[in-house]
């Protein structure tokens, strides 16, 4: 374990991290002490002379300028961000939701302050396959294709509003992660909807 910060300097651990949020465990690691009430007695003291602020219990930030998606993916954990929170930022879908959308291996919805998170469950096999997902300013985000596909994996009937924005290559990539039938049958009929659209336009 890391050596632990000399007397005054345990703060200044947490506020030189590249980290926005920290969960009782990350700042374990980071002082190198095992005792969590000893960490938690410390953090609270920073909290009440607004040193730090707590956001959700066991979670604690520098200031209300925290990144929400990395709040979003640390509450349950693997997680990371999905669905619409996606489909809507790269234009395949134009209605905007003010929550933020997380694959993760439960079904839940919570508030944190003003901020709305819904968890949407993936079967385990799912969620820890790495393929169109990346990991970036502490947390992991879906690629559009991924999003895609995830969104199709939990829905029966879906409407995407611009399927023009996919790279249909990656879309054929990622789906055999899924191990559904049903799925490839409906990304299928997606793809041939997408390429009649196409056809028409050229006309």
């Amino acid at each position: 374990m890391d050596k632990k910060p000399t007397k005054g300097k345990f703060l200044e651990t947490i506020l030189r991290s590249p980290q926005t949020i920290f969960s009782i465990k990350d700042v374990s690691l980071m002082w190198g002490e095992d005792d969590e009430s000893i960490i938690s007695i410390r953090l609270n003291k920073y909290r009440n002379v607004e040193k730090l602020i707590r956001v959700r219990r066991g979670f604690y930030a520098k200031d209300n300028n925290y990144n929400r998606f990395e709040l979003a993916t640390r509450i349950y954990t693997p997680a990371y961000i999905s669905f619409e929170t996606v489909l809507t930022r790269e234009g395949i879908n134009f209605q905007y939701y003010e929550n933020i959308f997380v694959a993760s291996y439960l079904n839940r919805e919570i508030s944190v302050g003003d901020q709305k998170i819904t968890f949407i469950y993936m079967k385990d096999y799912v969620l820890s396959n790495d393929i169109g997902i990346e990991h970036k300013d502490g947390y992991a985000v879906a690629s559009c294709e991924r999003a895609f596909l995830d969104r199709i994996y939990v829905s029966k009937d879906y409407h995407f509003d611009n399927l023009a924005i996919l790279n249909w290559d990656k879309v054929f990539e990622i789906l055999p992660i899924y191990d559904n039938k049903r799925m490839e049958r409906k990304v299928k009929e997606y793809f041939e909807s997408y390429q009649s659209t196409q056809s028409n336009k050229a006309i």
